[in-house]
């Protein structure tokens, strides 16, 4: 219950920051495998598997939404504020985790022309999504609380695309909604929601609904590339991973005041170090006795 209401945890913190993935924590954790095979069972397992995946997501679920209410409620202000330490840790974070996921799969890994391919389409597509919405990150934002049926439409479909890249290590669905421009939106009605005003309800119903339809197109995905292209799907994860480090970057920028992107005079080595002892913490934890459990 420990382990998994943690993982939940650590999984929203990164959700909810542009830049970073909660795919990419479940990879770190070891326990990635795990998460996707367990959303697999929920839609297509049998009664036995749905049982041991709705026990695991479950714990998994409630840490992740205690974590989302506390980025909502608290840690967002502090994103504006304090963007460039902020920045620096999950920076280091990424950086970090890199060679975990390194030696945690290098029995699988072989370096060949496809590996390499899709290592660098990893990086192109993290890196096209972020200028996407550096370019974009001036458009109108949509109106959650007067929805047409083509907003409507939209929102079902971001959200699909969002929960896509949340699941992906190394892409972030926060920073897609943002180039959709939904992230600050959907922030902001759950917000609203959690002090008791339901005017953004209807919209936020049509968003989880479009979040379950990705999983349940997504997760089946990406359950055959780990069975059978395994190899390359890892490839593909660490290039992604790099390419969040420039999204990360460029986060500042992104602001609804724009500020400087992240560079050698606002970076702040602490914070990047203390974004890598939470990933030596994290990698350490599993070695818990306590810790593993499932």
């Amino acid at each position: 219950m420990v382990i998994n209401f943690i993982r939940g945890f650590c999984m929203a913190l990164a959700d909810s920051v542009p830049g970073v993935s909660g795919g990419s924590v479940a990879f770190i954790l070891g326990f990635y495998d795990q998460f996707i095979q367990s959303l697999d069972a929920i839609f297509y397992g049998n009664k036995k598997e749905k049982y041991h995946a709705f026990a695991f997501l479950s714990k998994l679920i409630f840490g992740w939404v205690i974590g989302f209410i506390l980025a909502v409620t608290i840690l967002t202000s502090a994103f504006d504020k304090y963007i460039y330490q902020v920045s620096s840790l999950f920076l280091g974070f990424i950086l970090f985790s890199i060679p975990v996921v390194v030696k945690e799969e290098k029995r699988t890994m072989k370096t060949n022309k496809s590996s390499i391919f899709a290592g660098i389409m990893g990086i192109f597509i993290v890196v096209g999504i972020s200028w996407l919405n550096q370019v974009l990150m001036n458009s109108s934002m949509v109106n959650l609380a007067n929805m047409d049926i083509f907003s409507g439409i939209y929102i079902f479909v971001c959200a699909m695309l969002a929960i896509s890249a949340m699941i992906l290590p190394g892409i972030s669905g926060s920073t897609l909604l943002l180039v959709f421009g939904l992230y600050i939106p959907i922030i902001n009605a759950i917000s609203n929601v959690i002090m008791l005003d339901f005017t953004y309800l209807p919209a936020l119903i049509l968003f989880s609904l479009g979040v379950i339809a990705g999983i349940v197109f997504i997760v089946r995905l990406v359950k055959i590339a780990l069975w059978k292209y395994r190899c390359i799907t890892i490839y593909f994860v660490l290039g992604m991973m790099i390419g969040s480090c420039y999204a990360i970057m460029i986060g500042p920028t992104t602001l609804e005041i724009p500020k400087e992107m992240l560079n050698l005079y606002n970076f702040s080595f602490l914070y990047f170090g203390i974004g890598g002892l939470i990933v030596v913490g994290l990698t350490k934890m599993r070695n818990v006795s306590i810790f593993q459990r499932k």
